[in-house]
């Protein structure tokens, strides 16, 4: 059995799993560390643009910091991790350096590289690429293309299977298709030819169910509640086998559980069409996969079918789409939800009359369901007596926006009573990033790796 695990489902989560799993299972081949959703390149860009060598999830380097003592003790436990974001390049050398203050310089760094197609998606020398329109409005890409600050394509193993194959021990990714994190190592331990549709497939299923780490093992499940440990639930490890199926399991000792109701919420999770589940590595089909009980939190599943995958890779793109702020205030006593909406639209009426209309306003009441809107019906004015009234404004022009962060302060005298919480201060002017999913032809994209030197 090849044993794989995820440490980490997203950028910010807990920087101490990763060194826990090792010292609970050391036996482990890979751990891969997931740190990119579709709005963690956007936040990169952000910080990018205040310090050019801030591309990359940093908690990363923690994470290698936390791990030293386990490899300088014999541990043979490899790392593949999509924290390079917008700069693999820059990740591996902070991690080279890491490397070398712990004594640790024998660990080979491999970087993964050609997911960046910025400068094909901004090309105004001919046509746009093929399918670069927005894949949920339709728009044409040169409604935004002046306004791209990154388009990184979903690329799939291969590249990370050569790195594996080649000695790597961390493979460093910008952004590549999350389950790919574990089916690199998997094509690489047991040699399969890129066409090995179902055992493709098979790995690709086992990526997925670990990709979201915790969730795996109880984490947003339907029955959270009932779980045992829930204060410690244990990230997912997989046991995957030549012909794709795989075991789904927890360190022993943690918290959570591994069950058949467990398993199959996450197989649902993010999937579109189950029999049609769409990866740079293979297009898989759920519809026959079987479910079976291997022990104490122990799911074997197998049955995955696999074809060819998709002509083109997603993209996800960002581009710059102006300036947004949102005050808050607490409200209570007796009509607090009618206080607090009453107060935020006077904001708005205010602001209109000095001649500053927005792009967009949205005035919300915590806890009358604003959270959902149009999903839970919102609760009755009358039964609270407190809410959380947030006023929202986006709008191209920052001066517009930072007129609107003046607004929130003098409700404490002007609005109603009860008026309390105003403990964050003025607001702050927020870029906005907007979100452009397209697609682009493969024989477009080169993906790579090399080692860092």
């Amino acid at each position: 059995m090849f044993r794989i695990a995820n440490a980490s489902a997203f950028w910010g989560d807990q920087p101490g799993a990763a060194a826990r799993l090792a010292s609970l299972e050391p036996d482990l081949d890979f751990l891969t560390l997931d740190y990119l959703a579709e709005v963690s390149l956007s936040i990169m860009a952000i910080v990018r643009a205040k310090d050019p060598g801030a591309g990359f999830a940093r908690d990363f380097i923690g994470v290698v910091r936390s791990l030293a003592p386990f490899w300088k003790s014999g541990g043979r436990t490899r790392i593949v991790t999509n924290a390079g974001g917008l700069d693999p390049v820059g990740c591996a050398r902070a991690v080279q350096a890491e490397l070398a203050a712990n004594g640790l310089e024998r660990l080979r760094i491999a970087v993964v590289t050609g997911d960046d197609v910025l400068a094909a998606m901004k090309d105004d020398s001919g046509p746009p690429p093929a399918g670069s329109a927005n894949l949920e409005t339709g728009e044409p890409l040169s409604t935004v293309a002046g306004r791209l600050v990154t388009a990184n394509a979903y690329i799939g193993a291969g590249a990370i299977a050569e790195a594996v194959r080649a000695g790597a021990h961390i493979v460093i990714t910008g952004r590549v298709a999350d389950p790919s994190l574990t089916v690199g190592p998997c094509i690489a331990r047991f040699g399969w030819r890129p066409d090995d549709w179902d055992r493709i497939a098979g790995a690709t299923v086992a990526g997925h169910l670990i990709e979201c780490g915790t969730q795996a093992c109880g984490g947003f499940s339907t029955d959270w509640l009932g779980l045992p440990g829930a204060s410690d639930i244990g990230f997912p490890i997989v046991e995957v086998a030549d012909d794709g199926s795989c075991v789904l399991t927890k360190a022993a000792g943690t918290g959570g559980a591994v069950n058949f109701q467990v398993v199959r919420e996450q197989l649902l999770y993010e999937v579109g069409d189950p029999g049609a589940y769409l990866s740079p590595d293979a297009c898989v089909s759920f519809l026959s996969l079987r479910l079976g009980d291997a022990g104490e939190n122990r799911v074997r599943v197998s049955g995955a079918r696999g074809r060819q995958p998709p002509p083109a890779y997603k993209v996800s793109a960002a581009y710059r789409d102006g300036f947004k702020a949102h005050g808050l205030l607490t409200v209570f006593g007796n009509d607090a939800v009618k206080k607090a909406r009453h107060a935020g639209e006077a904001i708005l009426q205010r602001l209109g009359q000095a001649g500053f209309a927005y792009r967009e306003t949205l005035v919300e009441c915590l806890g009358t369901g604003a959270s959902v809107r149009g999903i839970a019906t919102r609760m009755s004015d009358v039964h609270l007596i407190e809410t959380v009234l947030r006023v929202s404004v986006s709008d191209p022009s920052r001066e517009k926006v930072e007129r609107f962060t003046r607004e929130i302060a003098p409700l404490v005298t002007s609005g109603p009573q009860g008026v309390t919480g105003y403990a964050t201060g003025r607001p702050g002017v927020l870029p906005v990033f907007g979100y452009w999913p397209c697609l682009i032809d493969r024989s477009a994209v080169r993906p790579e790796f090399a080692f860092v030197n």
